[in-house]
């Protein structure tokens, strides 16, 4: 009865989330608000639900949040973020570092708070959160280089700042010198670097040639790859977080069986793995601690709004620009500064302190518990908004053109499947038009559930699907085809425009 009656729970709070999902989307909040807010009714001030057990949240929320990470390799278009890459790592690693001193000074110097629980602190908050940037992010109009800027850094710098939170954490020695941290998180990211760029072309290659029995099971492989790399980094002393994200980013963009289903899997993955966690996260605060906590969270949240992360932003853009890799323009900074979200990860690292019993880190939970909800709920709504004032938004780009594809092993040729997505050029454009090689054709289109063999005068439609057969030697063809036609319309060919 003990387990029905679990089962029963857990259920019901899944439902409630995913019934949440609309409300969040309606306002502009992350979900994670909602979820949190789940927990917290569960918990202690509501059902009266006990966990306190801070060692077990830790070990549950960093498996979560390597499922959250996958999902956002796998669903980042590498083509989108390639450019963005150097500024992205630079925002992971000496942004990173830049705002963790600004805000350990800042609130050492403002609420007498000693130098190691400041730089915990600093090192909790510092980075951003993949689910809550990929949540609020992926609607919003932005220009490709910004989202990827966004979408990368979020993927790139959980990896540090766990590692300065774990040594900052330890009871038993004095703090780190900056050659210490230096040395010991290069060594870790070289490893989980080296980890995640093994498995991620390891696997794909294994999946390429091996033919499972049922569609089913390739989504399921990809995820076990993703704890391969994560597990793998982890016991070689390197960084999990950093090796399970470059090892999904290779994997979302190779040319995979299934790869649309997979990413559902993953997403649905990541979904669940959000509630669970945010849920959890919300059982483990006790809101009766909370109320003491918002003053000092609020003065420690304008500091790390309006100071520590704009000053990292400015300091990396300059490195970046002075490197000769790119130029971010004023707008595209404040921007930046603004839309440093934060959600789980904080909470998450906040329990590191906590499950070692580092003195003072009970405070440092509740703490950024009431900075995550408060700057979620100013920072979320008001993204769009910032845009438009910053003229950093691109309303007439395309959404990602979908292919799906699947191997027909014996004729040595894949069959894509294309959905046809709002705001797409390729509407009105004719089959013919498509130009695509000779070994390629459009064999059928479904239209407002009406299947039908086309003719090359048939012209699309948004939301058709379509069924394009080609064979495995020019499949990277058609696909370049297809999304340069998605972007530019017929006349893509006149651009130069490939797809990529």
């Amino acid at each position: 009865m003990d387990l029905d009656l679990w089962l029963l729970l857990a259920s019901v709070v899944v439902i409630a989330a995913i019934a949440s999902v609309r409300i969040a989307h309606r306002t502009g909040l992350p979900s994670l608000l909602i979820y949190l807010g789940l927990g917290l009714l569960l918990g202690e001030a509501g059902f009266g639900l006990q966990f306190e057990n801070a060692a077990v949240a830790q070990q549950i929320g960093l498996a979560a949040l390597a499922v959250i990470l996958a999902e956002g390799g796998l669903t980042t278009n590498w083509g989108h973020v390639r450019r963005a890459v150097p500024s992205a790592i630079v925002l992971a690693t000496i942004g990173v570092a830049v705002s963790i001193v600004v805000l350990a000074a800042t609130v050492h110097w403002l609420l007498a708070m000693d130098w190691r629980t400041a730089l915990l602190l600093g090192a909790v908050l510092a980075s951003t959160d993949a689910a809550a940037v990929f949540s609020v992010l992926r609607r919003l109009p932005l220009p490709e280089r910004l989202s990827g800027i966004l979408e990368a850094e979020s993927g790139f710098n959980d990896a540090p700042t766990v590692i300065v939170v774990v040594m900052l954490s330890s009871v038993t020695t004095p703090l780190p010198s900056v050659g210490h941290v230096v040395l010991d998180a290069g060594f870790e990211l070289a490893v989980g670097s080296a980890v995640g760029l093994a498995v991620g072309p390891l696997g794909g290659y294994a999946l390429r040639r091996v033919a499972l029995p049922a569609s089913g099971l390739y989504p399921i492989a990809v995820l076990a790859l993703a704890f391969v790399a994560y597990s793998g980094a982890t016991l070689l002393h390197g960084s999990g977080f950093l090796a399970v994200y470059l090892a999904t980013l290779v994997l979302g963009n190779m040319r995979l069986p299934h790869r649309v289903p997979t990413r559902a899997f993953s997403e649905g993955a990541a979904w669940l793995a959000q509630i669970g966690l945010f849920v959890m996260l919300g059982v483990l605060a006790s809101p009766f601690e909370l109320p003491r906590m918002v003053i000092p969270g609020l003065i420690v949240g304008l500091v790390l709004l309006l100071l520590a992360r704009p000053m990292s932003v400015v300091v990396s853009a300059l490195i970046v620009r002075l490197s000769g890799f790119d130029r971010l323009s004023w707008r595209e900074q404040a921007f930046l500064s603004w839309a440093g979200l934060r959600g789980a990860v904080p909470i998450v690292l906040a329990t590191i302190p906590w499950a070692t019993g580092l003195v003072g880190a009970k405070g440092v939970f509740n703490e950024v518990f009431v900075i995550v909800i408060v700057f979620t709920m100013v920072q979320g709504p008001t993204l769009p908004f910032l845009a438009r004032v910053l003229k950093v938004s691109a309303p007439a780009e395309a959404r990602d053109l979908g292919v799906e594809a699947a191997p027909l092993e014996e004729l040595n040729a894949d069959l894509l499947q294309v959905h046809i997505p709002p705001g797409s050029l390729l509407n009105g454009v004719e089959i013919f038009e498509l130009r695509l090689p000779v070994d390629a054709a459009v064999t059928m289109v479904v239209r407002e559930g009406r299947s039908f063999v086309p003719e090359p005068t048939t012209q699309l439609r948004i939301d058709d699907q379509l069924l394009v057969v080609t064979t495995a030697a020019c499949r990277q063809v058609v696909e370049r085809r297809l999304r340069a036609v998605n972007r530019r319309g017929k006349l893509a060919g006149w651009y130069g425009e490939r797809g990529e």
